[in-house]
């Protein structure tokens, strides 16, 4: 009989392995209401299901601040930010970025600006021309979310800086390349933008009148006081760089009608109830955050299960998308689940779970959701062709991406013709990643 691992084991390898699959790994062989394990030296409980999310939600159990790696705080959120505050700093700070990524007016534009700049891009694409899908829609949504933040951008800058966007993403979950580049991008973006935020406050340079920019410029603190310009790059940073993120879920967009080229057809015919249940649907389905953590502030008990003060506790995100006690058939793809309802939110949490009001829920769900359906509509009715290319996307890799980035060959700008897909001839069945492995 297989012994299971003690507590005492510390599992950073297994992380390391197995990725999004880690977690799910340990559940399968666990069980029960709770998963313990350590990892980089720590001990730490993993929860998931509803109840779990409401539990770890509660300011009253864990918290985040000394809970964030250093490596993650480097990289993708910036020393500082608003992921790494609690309680009424948090809510405070918090404020800022509800206040201009959740109404529904700035989000429209938003998607606005970004349309622009995918039908200039489609414009100038040349008949057969391929271009990889990932790169583009980075270059796209950089250009789209700085013409509505208020950053001014020449075309030459455009490109350079959706690198560095991506990079910081890329590279929060790897000490290698990656995690290197990231930190030299993050550098190289918060000194751009404390220099354009001195430049606002002196004067020198006049930002667009409720624009992002002109928000975090003016924005003060519980005492009263601005934010330095550095912080303020930090978090500036943190309303584009998420935005651009976006690039991830239009690949698996890509990837999910080019293996299901039945959704194309509601898609292309405008009906934005679907888009959004299908933008849901990618949400849920591919992999994007593996989990999020946070320490718990005293002794804690969840469903009978011992926590101790300053653990590790960890929600298990790619589990819980993949539940099949919330989710029927969780390795199907099918946008139905959402059609005519909205998600609750301490079901689907792929950025995250309960009120983005109170909560570390992120504040650029909407932004997320909008955008993606948007793209899922500009896709569906796009004539290209997808070349022989390697579309696995390995459930190791962290942040998860199709291989190839997804390659397509556009024809300039006309509707999508009645034609067959090329699709795969195999597809893995059932679930994947049971030891990390890819699937496609």
């Amino acid at each position: 009989m297989a012994t299971q691992r003690g507590p005492y084991l510390d599992d950073s390898l297994g992380l390391m392995l197995n990725g999004y699959a880690w977690l799910p790994a340990l559940w399968r062989r666990g069980g029960g209401r709770a998963v313990r394990t350590r990892v980089m030296g720590q001990p730490a409980v993993a929860l998931r299901g509803p109840d779990a999310v409401r539990f770890f939600y509660d300011e009253r159990h864990v918290r985040r601040h000394s809970a964030i790696p250093e490596p993650v705080e480097g990289t993708l959120f910036g020393h500082g930010a608003v992921h790494t505050l609690d309680g009424a700093d948090h809510r405070h700070r918090k404020a800022l970025f509800r206040s201009l990524l959740t109404d529904p007016r700035r989000v429209g534009e938003l998607v606005d600006h970004v349309a622009a700049a995918w039908d200039e891009a489609i414009a100038t694409a040349g008949d057969g021309r391929q271009v990889v899908l990932f790169d583009e829609a980075s270059r796209v949504i950089t250009k789209g979310v700085c013409a509505w933040a208020g950053v001014p951008l020449d075309r030459a800058e455009v490109a350079p800086v959706a690198r560095d966007l991506v990079a910081l993403v890329d590279g929060f979950a790897t000490l290698g390349p990656r995690h290197w580049r990231a930190r030299r991008a993050r550098g190289r973006r918060e000194r751009w933008l404390a220099a354009l935020i001195d430049q606002v406050r002196a004067g020198a340079v006049s930002a667009t009148p409720g624009s992002a920019l002109e928000a975090v410029a003016r924005h003060r603190q519980p005492g009263g006081q601005p934010m330095d310009a550095d912080l303020a790059a930090v978090e500036l940073l943190n309303i584009i760089r998420p935005t651009v993120a976006v690039s991830w879920f239009v690949a698996f967009t890509a990837h999910a009608l080019h293996r299901w080229p039945g959704q194309r057809d509601r898609l292309r015919a405008g009906d934005t109830g679907y888009a959004v249940a299908f933008a849901h649907e990618v949400r849920r389905f591919y992999p994007f955050a593996p989990f999020v953590g946070a320490r718990a502030v005293t002794d804690l008990t969840w469903q009978g299960q011992h926590i101790p003060a300053g653990s590790l506790v960890l929600l298990d995100i790619y589990g819980q998308n993949h539940d099949a006690r919330l989710w029927p058939e969780p390795y199907r793809f099918d946008p139905g689940r959402f059609v005519g309802r909205a998600p609750d939110p301490y079901e689907l949490i792929p950025q995250g779970g309960a009120d983005p009001a109170t909560g570390h829920r992120c504040p650029g769900e909407d932004v997320t959701v909008a955008l993606l359906a948007a793209f899922a509509g500009w896709l569906a009715r796009l004539d290209y062709t997808v070349p022989e290319q390697d579309l696995t996307i390995s459930l190791r890799r962290i942040p998860a991406l199709p291989r190839s980035r997804f390659v397509l060959s556009a024809a300039r700008g006309r509707e999508l013709r009645d034609r067959p897909d090329q699709v795969p001839a195999r597809f893995a069945s059932g679930p994947p990643g049971r030891g990390g492995e890819a699937w496609r």
